[in-house]
């Protein structure tokens, strides 16, 4: 297949360089960076870049770019995609994009497909894509109601040869509504933490417990503001029932309420328990 990958940043360079390693598949990819597009034929992650006249013979896009520019890019190329292909992008919201990008595929003939690799680091960028970012990973798809489970099937399979552990087929809505607790809580979470004065005296007293708190307060505020905005309320609702919970721990403490406390510790480790069982099932 000829693929194109529109974004050579963490997660498009990652595939692009996962995509020339372990297929045959021809790839093209682009970037707002011309230095990006240069480094990535350079290091063979790419065959070729991306132009408009190479689009039109794409069988396959990744969209690997924010929300926003996701919904511009496509809407404004959607005329040059070839009929029947598929289009898939995988930013980490779904429900505003697929409510706009299905239209638009519909009207002109091409498949398009949410998606989102559950994979990633702190650190982003191209010179910080690699090959193996994606192996043991789950990959979300939240394809339109009506595809047939042989395309399923064949997505499926594109996405397992990359090196994805399993693939897990959703809505939209359930997709943002899951990754506003699993993903962009835990960033909200990470961020604030960060911001006690007392971080800054954390060396010589720090483990693990600081480094997993603190991991992903390393991110960037322009990605991570339109993540949250564009999933706004479900986002809202995850925090504001953080909020409650962690309003109780504090009132065990100002109450000197031993008996209360261990109460609500016993409790949280009762659902890790069981979330850990769910993750073995």
């Amino acid at each position: 297949m000829q693929i194109a990958v529109v974004g050579l940043g963490l997660i498009g360079g990652s595939i692009a360089k996962v995509l020339k390693k372990n297929t045959p598949h021809t790839v093209l990819g682009t970037d707002i960076s011309k230095d990006v597009i240069y480094k990535a034929k350079l290091l063979d992650a790419i065959d070729a870049e991306l132009t408009d006249e190479r689009l039109s013979i794409c069988d396959m896009v990744i969209l690997a770019a924010w929300p926003n520019g996701t919904v511009e890019y496509l809407k404004n190329k959607a005329a040059l995609i070839k009929k029947g292909a598929a289009v898939i992008d995988v930013c980490g919201v779904k429900s505003e994009i697929c409510k706009q990008l299905w239209q638009v595929a519909k009207e002109q003939g091409f498949l398009f497909v949410g998606g989102h690799p559950m994979a990633g680091i702190e650190r982003s960028g191209f010179e910080n894509a690699t090959a193996k970012l994606f192996e043991k990973a789950s990959m979300i798809l939240t394809p339109p109601k009506g595809l047939t489970i042989e395309t399923l099937e064949n997505l499926k399979a594109f996405w397992m040869e990359l090196g994805f552990g399993n693939v897990v087929i959703t809505t939209p809505e359930n997709h943002d509504r899951v990754i506003a607790y699993t993903s962009q809580l835990a960033h909200v979470v990470s961020s604030a933490y960060i911001k006690s004065p007392t971080a800054l005296d954390h060396k010589g007293f720090s483990a693990g417990s600081y480094k997993d708190m603190t991991r992903v307060a390393r991110l960037d505020p322009n990605l991570w503001t339109e993540l949250f905005m564009h999933n706004r309320e479900a986002l809202l609702k995850e925090t504001d029932a953080l909020i409650d919970r962690l309003i109780e721990y504090r009132d065990a403490l100002k109450e000197n309420d031993a008996d209360r406390m261990k109460t609500l510790l016993r409790a949280g480790l009762e659902q890790k328990l069981a979330a850990d069982r769910k993750d073995v099932q």
